[in-house]
């Protein structure tokens, strides 16, 4: 396998696991507004704790972006993703302020 068909794979690959996050986390959301607290909320959360102790094992960076710099000289925030450049740029924002949202409107839901 050619260095360029190992980045495609990843990129296939990396942007597989992001939309899998993105049904969690939206999954998440509607839990929490629907108020239904379910094993697959608390699933959910482990699946973002274990994420983020990943991004910091790898000095957060995704161990797929890590190994996808073997293959590719690119300063792109997409170079190893399948996404708009803008939503590679700014995906640990944008999804750590959703789940923040969840955790929130969540904490409210137990308290009220």
């Amino acid at each position: 396998m050619n260095p360029r068909s190992k980045l495609i794979a990843i990129k296939i690959i990396h942007t597989l696991v992001w939309l899998f996050f993105n049904v969690v986390i939206f999954y998440m959301l509607y839990a929490v507004l629907v108020n239904k607290i379910d094993k697959w909320l608390w699933i959910g959360y482990g699946l973002f704790v274990l994420e983020g102790l990943t991004l910091l094992v790898f000095k957060f960076f995704c161990p797929l972006t890590v190994i996808a710099r073997k293959y590719s000289n690119s300063n792109k925030a997409n170079f190893d993703i399948y996404l708009p450049h803008w939503l590679a740029k700014y995906n640990k924002p944008v999804y750590t302020t959703i789940l923040v949202i969840i955790i929130i409107i969540h904490i409210y839901q137990v308290l009220k």
